[in-house]
């Protein structure tokens, strides 16, 4: 099988375990020599992780989990809702008979105490194990979601052993969210969004001067130094390197589009983008497959560097206009109740990491009201993006090929 087709056909989920194990058995020896680990402190928790930590939202493939703990990572990451609560029972599988030397989180969106109890409850069976390590109320974006009821919730489930360490997930208001976590002292581990495309306005090419500079590198200082566990997300910036898997979602114009966000070592610059933020714990990002895991682990072998940079510049440039920088400034709501950076992000799902069926499940399970909402009825858009977004552009991609 030609390299192209074996990663369509790994991240069509339907690839075979001993076609992954086998390529896993060649490539692990050679990974090791090559790779050198870079192991950091997760906060206050004593928790040791690798810089680079395994999302597993989108992999299907469980050779890759087991292989990538073989090798090193010691970080792995799922939660209750991927692929439709089937995801944490693939990871369990994955990771049985190692659970005792790797850091297991997963992630909760119950409302209320007895429906996050219930979610842990849960995530415990599926996954094999009688505890997390850390366990997130996830995608908290207001100080509002964070509840007294979903705190309570997080000490009971300490309290019983079923949970090491109380996290919270945050998607957008990042550089609001994490002073506020902190100030109210129970999060042990914050998992934000955080990548190039924040940037303050001056060093950012291509950017709009009258945007807002971001305070995302300072507000992670700032929590880290209180003892905060730093894990961030999204360091792709959208999936810079995830399209061209046999989605045809591009029409005639999929290799171009391909070759716009693939340029070569734009995933590695991104990683260590991160990562050169001496506060950043962990970077965790998605591995579908064993190309994309042996290209991360490539990404922690050099130091961010002049060239890192002038590729981000040249990224950003092109993905200015596209990337929601979940930073909040718009409200989150335009007129109609489309809820702008969620939509985006499913988005992303979908055009730059291959995933259209994980961005269709999201965006159907926004109210009846919303999905029927179409951006070319408004005569004008009520979201004007201080960073430059297209919104009403990308919003309608977004309904055309996912309502």
């Amino acid at each position: 099988m030609e390299p192209s087709s074996r990663r369509t056909f790994l991240a069509s989920g339907l690839a075979l375990p001993a076609a992954g194990l086998a390529h896993a058995e060649q490539a692990t020896s050679q990974a090791s020599k090559e790779v050198k680990f870079t192991y950091r402190t997760l906060g206050k928790t004593g928790l040791k992780v690798a810089s680079l930590s395994f999302g597993c939202m989108t992999t299907s493939d469980a050779t890759v989990i087991e292989r990538a703990a073989d090798i090193g990572i010691l970080h792995f990451d799922t939660a209750r809702s991927y692929q439709g609560g089937n995801n944490e029972r693939m990871v369990g599988a994955a990771l049985k008979g190692k659970r005792q030397r790797v850091v297991l989180s997963s992630k909760t969106e119950g409302t209320n105490k007895a429906e996050a109890l219930a979610q842990l409850d849960t995530s415990l069976r599926e996954l094999g194990t009688d505890h997390l390590d850390i366990w997130y109320l996830h995608m908290k974006n207001s100080p509002g979601d964070v509840t007294d009821d979903l705190l309570e919730a997080q000490r009971i489930a300490k309290q019983a052993g079923k949970i090491r360490f109380a996290g919270v997930s945050t998607h957008y208001n990042m550089d609001r969210m994490l002073p506020y976590l902190v100030k109210l002292g129970q999060t042990d581990v914050i998992l934000t969004t955080y990548n190039f495309a924040m940037q303050s306005v001056d060093q950012n090419a291509g950017a709009n001067p009258q945007a807002p500079k971001s305070d995302m590198t300072s507000a992670i200082r700032a929590a880290r130094q209180a003892g905060v566990g730093i894990v961030v997300m999204k360091a792709l910036a959208g999936g810079v390197s995830r399209v061209g898997r046999g989605d045809r979602l591009y029409g005639a114009n999929q290799e171009a589009l391909s070759r716009q966000l693939s340029q070569p070592g734009v995933p590695a610059a991104a990683i260590r983008w991160a990562l050169k933020n001496e506060s950043v714990d962990t970077a965790i990002v998605c591995m579908t497959d064993h190309d994309q895991l042996d290209e991360n682990l490539r990404a922690m072998a050099q130091p961010y560097s002049s060239a890192d940079a002038r590729l981000l510049a040249q990224q950003m440039a092109y993905i200015g206009p596209r990337y929601c920088r979940m930073c909040g400034t718009c409200g989150g709501v335009c007129d109609k109740g489309v809820p702008v950076p969620d939509v985006l992000r499913f988005l992303t799902y979908a055009e730059g990491y291959g995933q259209f069926g994980l961005a269709r499940e999201r965006f159907l399970e926004l109210p009846e009201h919303v999905r029927a909402v179409r951006c070319e009825d408004c005569a004008t858009c009520s979201v004007d993006c201080p960073h430059g977004v297209k919104v009403r552009e990308r919003v309608s991609r977004a309904q055309e090929i996912l309502a």
